[in-house]
């Protein structure tokens, strides 16, 4: 029996199978999209799935832009640009699927 916590999950199976529609996203599209068709989480949680889904390859990172503008935290905003990585096994979600028909 193997210890610990399982290396699985369903929050990240949820965000392939919104990448597998999208090709690609950045944190806040992908947490906006998993909130309007999952059960909420926080975004929060979602930043730890895809920094976990990296380090599992189900994720990789396609790009990484700064975008200058006026934020209350600054004028600088960092977007960190995912896509589904080799070890993704997207199911094709009908749910998923039926909210990225609608747009």
């Amino acid at each position: 029996m193997v210890r610990g916590r399982p290396v699985e999950s369903r929050i990240r199976q949820n965000i392939v199978e919104i990448l597998y529609f999208m090709k690609r996203g950045y944190g806040y599209d992908i947490a906006k999209a998993y909130m309007q068709i999952f059960p909420r989480v926080t975004r929060r949680s979602i930043y730890y799935h895809l920094k976990k889904g990296v380090e599992t390859g189900e994720f990789k990172i396609g790009e990484i832009k700064k975008e200058h503008g006026d934020y209350s935290w600054g004028g600088e905003v960092e977007k960190i640009y995912y896509e589904l990585g080799s070890e993704a096994k997207p199911k094709m979600s009908n749910k998923v699927k039926k909210f990225f028909d609608k747009k």
